[in-house]
């Protein structure tokens, strides 16, 4: 099954000796429990272009995968299809990302606490490659690390977008990326939150986890950089996070692409120093201003999911204009000036302005969720046939038949060009308008419910004390009008004066002016 370094490698295989004890048997777990076996080679050998790790993945690093049955998954069939829950897989179930601003304090809380524990724990299933094919000798001499869970989709958004090494330093390939710039942009970045959904679910055990998103459309700075979200900033240097945030703590890797090009290596995922923002003080001449509700309303009225040459020159291209490199006022593209998905990287001014290390930003994935719900309102709109997505002459590796790297199990570019509910999510965006008000509400009545019994407790105590201070006031009083009555009849007469004019007029006089009564 296994032929040589590659990206992120499943530790179970059995001839890698830096496998973890006892997982070599959950290689077969699929295999013997009939959820799948080892099907022929995917294609007969091929000549591979330039470096050949990414193009025609998998097969310079696999002669074999595992093909799952029924709505099984997973390099080893062990996980089930996305959309399906349950131990056999069959529990169709349809999960909603939400707007980040609409979860409750105690879920935000949760989601900073299951970011952390994924960045400190060690995944049970995979490896990263420090050396390059030629480094391994051929593959003979493995050279792999351990990474923790988050690092590991650091590690692959790396590796997707990293230049092609031909051999030797500074010689390496630059105009080649297998995850953007072209039309399988939108479908492989919907695949990696999926896998990165299902991992938080699996090291946290919380099967209900959904990744939120960020909406920043006109937005007037970062929002989500509070250290009760993603980390405010330091105040004696802005481009670090507040030591107030759980985010300030963590080391980026892979951030430092032309250092690896240079010395034509891997990342060798080693920690390269603390996480990078300073959201707004990013260059204006290519980032004017965060994108705009208008700018949205633009991408999402282009028709063509992508066009001409399928880069970052098309035109009138849906695709490119929310990739950001055509222009959001008129479709134009390799656009001066960068917008919607490129411009929010730019503006972060740090870590996420670096397309191979962006992913180590926590922001990277609210912000992708939201590029994958403006795909997602699209798709809705304009219905597109799936001829509509390219089956040749697309940029290297986007072709629709095409295998995205580096996933196990394998997908296709084609297969994520349909509505994020045949893969079983949902976006609270996109729900109508009484869902999307009852979605609006829901953190403030959860914050209600916390505090309801409380309410209520105050509300009898208030009550009770209310009802014994006025019948303390009128046993008080009814006392004092007796006392001053007795004290008035006795003494009345004695200093009583004739009265020179009624103090009310009668009723039987006419009236020659305004009473109390009137005027009110």
């Amino acid at each position: 099954m296994y032929h040589s370094g590659g990206p992120s490698f499943q530790r179970v295989l059995p001839f890698v000796g830096w496998r973890r004890l006892g997982l070599w048997s959950q290689h077969w777990t699929g295999f013997l429990s009939g959820r799948g076996g080892f099907p022929r080679a995917r294609w007969a050998p091929v000549p591979l272009l330039r470096d050949g790790r990414q193009e025609k993945w998998p097969l310079v690093f696999y002669n074999r995968t595992c093909q799952c049955t029924a709505n099984f998954m997973g390099y080893n069939c062990g996980d089930c299809k996305f959309g399906f829950f349950g131990v056999n897989c069959n529990e169709r179930r349809e999960s909603l990302r939400r707007n980040i601003f609409h979860l409750s304090r105690a879920e935000r809380i949760q989601l900073v606490s299951y970011l952390n524990l994924a960045k400190h724990t060690i995944s049970q299933d995979y490896v990263v490659p420090t050396g390059t094919y030629q480094e391994m000798e051929n593959g003979s001499t493995p050279l792999f690390t351990d990474v923790s869970v988050y690092d590991i989709f650091v590690w692959m958004h790396y590796y997707v977008s990293r230049n092609a090494l031909l051999g030797g330093p500074g010689n390496v390939w630059t105009n080649v990326d297998f995850g953007h710039w072209a039309p399988g942009f939108l479908p492989w970045h919907r695949v990696y939150l999926l896998h990165w959904e299902n991992e938080i679910r699996k090291v946290t055990g919380d099967m209900s986890f959904t990744i939120p998103y960020w909406d920043w459309r006109d937005a007037q700075g970062c929002d989500v950089c509070t250290d009760e979200l993603m980390g405010a900033q330091h105040p004696q240097d802005p481009s670090f996070l507040s030591p107030g945030s759980v985010f300030s703590s963590w080391r980026v890797l892979c951030s430092r692409p032309e250092d690896y090009n240079s010395r034509g290596v891997l990342c060798d995922a080693l920690p390269e120093g603390p996480l990078r923002r300073n959201p707004g003080n990013h260059n204006r001449n290519i980032v004017e201003r965060l994108p705009t509700s208008a700018d949205v309303e633009f991408a999402l009225s282009l028709t063509n999911y992508d066009t001409g040459a399928m880069d970052r020159s098309a035109n009138m291209s849906f695709r490119n204009t929310l990739e950001g490199f055509g222009d959001s006022r008129t479709g134009t593209g390799n656009s001066t000036r960068m917008s919607l998905h490129a411009a929010l990287h730019v503006f972060m001014n740090g870590t996420m302005s670096s397309v191979q290390g962006s992913g180590n930003d926590p922001i990277f994935i609210l912000h992708h969720a939201f590029i994958d719900c403006i795909f997602e309102e699209w798709l809705r709109r304009h219905r597109p046939a799936l001829s509509q997505y390219p089956e040749s002459n697309a940029p290297i590796g986007h072709n629709g038949g095409y295998f995205m790297v580096p996933f196990l199990s394998l997908h296709r570019n084609r297969e994520f060009f349909i509505s994020s509910k045949e893969l079983g999510y949902e976006y609270s965006q996109l729900l109508d308008a009484n869902q999307r008000l009852s979605e609006s509400m829901r953190p403030y009545l959860e914050a209600l419910q916390g505090v309801w019994g409380w309410l209520v407790l105050a509300g009898v105590c208030g009550g009770l004390l209310s009802l014994t201070v006025v019948a303390v006031v009128l046993r008080t009083k009814y006392k004092h009008s007796i006392s001053t009555w007795l004290h008035v009849r006795k003494w009345r007469n004695v200093f009583a004066l004739p009265e020179r004019e009624p103090l009310i007029f009668s009723p039987d006089k006419e009236e020659t002016g305004l009473n109390y009564q009137s005027t009110m």
